[in-house]
């Protein structure tokens, strides 16, 4: 199977689920950044995951099939333009599209009100992400409100607005080899660049020198963008969960925790790593990192088909609020400690998530109430942390710390695979590589 062929795979299971009606999927707008300079621009995950078309100004449309018609496969795109062409680069144009992705019909994306309409009468549903932007709402209650004004004519318009993401999130959710093979790549990509961060990494540095040693390690093996902004966190800003100002220095004697991954081919990789500036761990600092690694295994143990999503983070709260008891963070039994959630000065977030082609990547975590059961083909991060800011009734020795170690797993038949295995993270492979 090629790689067209795998997104009019896509588009046909998605037209197969929808029994009826007629799918309206735009792809992300271009955003200003300021005056007349654009962000870099970057598709909307479920337009490309249906199409692999990249350019912005496009709205799939797909017409399940019906008693007196098949399923149809339309684009709408930007018309071809020589003259933009010269300003802002190769545009395919609908003839084009339509041969080269695999489409049924393609039309000038300034026919789309003109078209759109037409494609909605006699329709039982129109799915839209209803509720994503105000724009489209509007858009997509106007065509039907111009099918309803042709009610006399014996048009009936669509009675129901659906949500494509609800069946587009289960089939992202497991992820075929095509797409592992470019997490795969993803993640090595990101291992390297945390190899490289810790190699070049000395006091004095300032947070920046080594997201810029993380940029530089993604731009050279093909991946343009991070996955999300890297966190590049020294001494006690690694208690700042989502810090990104990346602007302090460095001291000897702290830990530095780094959270970044890259984005290729649309898939993101997301690793995290602590270790010291300096190159070696000081007794304190080695205690609530071993702590952190081993709640970190417990957890990737617990990913396997039949276990639920919430087991990791079951495994892991045990093995780090026993770490807290025993350091003398919390008081008590670990039971006690649990329930009236104590730990959570220390660790407060969860300990994974899914990732895909958004780093936080779409699927329900829970379903019909319970928590969901793993299956081949789904992959996420596994990450506990510890952060231990100044406070009263915590020894002063452990203030600043803070420490989260990440990496992405995937579900297999018989348990997991560890994209990111290769990215160093016991303190003796730490200590080793940064000499």
């Amino acid at each position: 199977m090629n790689d067209i062929e795998r997104f009019v795979t896509r588009r046909r299971q998605l037209a197969s689920k929808m029994q009826g009606g007629v799918a309206v999927i735009p792809t992300a707008t271009e955003q200003l950044r300021n005056r007349d300079v654009h962000y870099p621009y970057r598709f909307d995950s479920y337009f490309y995951y249906l199409t692999g078309f990249k350019e912005p100004e496009a709205v799939l449309v797909i017409e399940a099939a019906s008693k007196e018609k098949p399923t149809r496969h339309i684009l709408f795109c930007r018309d071809k333009d020589v003259e933009r062409e010269i300003w802002d680069g190769f545009r395919c144009g609908p003839d084009l599209a339509k041969e080269a992705f695999g489409f049924d019909e393609a039309y000038s994306i300034s026919k789309l009100d003109e078209i759109l309409p037409k494609l909605l009468g006699d329709q039982p549903a129109v799915y839209s992400p209803f509720g994503h932007d105000t724009a489209w709402d509007q858009r997509i209650a106007g065509w039907i409100n111009k099918v309803r004004a042709e009610g006399r004519s014996g048009v009936i318009a669509p009675s129901e607005i659906r949500d494509y993401r609800t069946l587009l999130d289960e089939m992202r959710l497991i992820k075929d080899e095509f797409e592992l093979q470019i997490m795969r790549r993803s993640a090595d990509i990101s291992v390297q660049a945390h190899c490289r961060a810790m190699q070049t990494t000395h006091p004095d540095m300032y947070e920046y020198e080594i997201e810029a040693e993380l940029l530089y390690t993604f731009h050279r093996h093909g991946a343009r963008t991070p996955a999300y902004t890297s966190i590049v966190a020294g001494g006690a800003n690694a208690c700042v969960l989502h810090y990104i100002d990346n602007n302090a220095q460095l001291k000897s004697g702290d830990l530095l925790l780094i959270d970044a991954g890259c984005e290729l081919e649309g898939y993101a990789s997301d690793i995290t790593r602590t270790y010291p500036v300096n190159g070696r761990f000081s007794p304190v600092q080695r205690d609530i990192y071993q702590l952190v690694l081993s709640a970190q295994q417990a957890a990737i143990d617990k990913v396997r088909p039949g276990n639920t999503w919430n087991d990791p983070h079951d495994a892991a709260l045990q093995v780090l609020v026993q770490g807290f008891i025993d350091f003398g963070l919390c008081q008590g039994s670990v039971e006690g400690v649990l329930e009236s959630e104590d730990y959570k000065r220390f660790y407060m977030h969860r300990t994974g998530h899914w990732l895909g082609m958004d780093v936080h990547d779409v699927g329900e975590y829970k379903q019909q109430g319970a928590w969901r059961e793993f299956c081949p083909g789904m992959t996420l991060t596994v990450e506990p942390g510890c952060y231990i800011r100044p406070a009263e009734n915590v020894p002063q020795h452990f203030w600043g710390i803070g420490v989260r170690i990440e990496d992405d797993v995937l579900v297999t038949v018989d348990g997991n695979e560890l994209l990111t295995a290769e990215a160093p993270k016991t303190v003796t492979e730490i200590e080793e590589l940064m000499k």
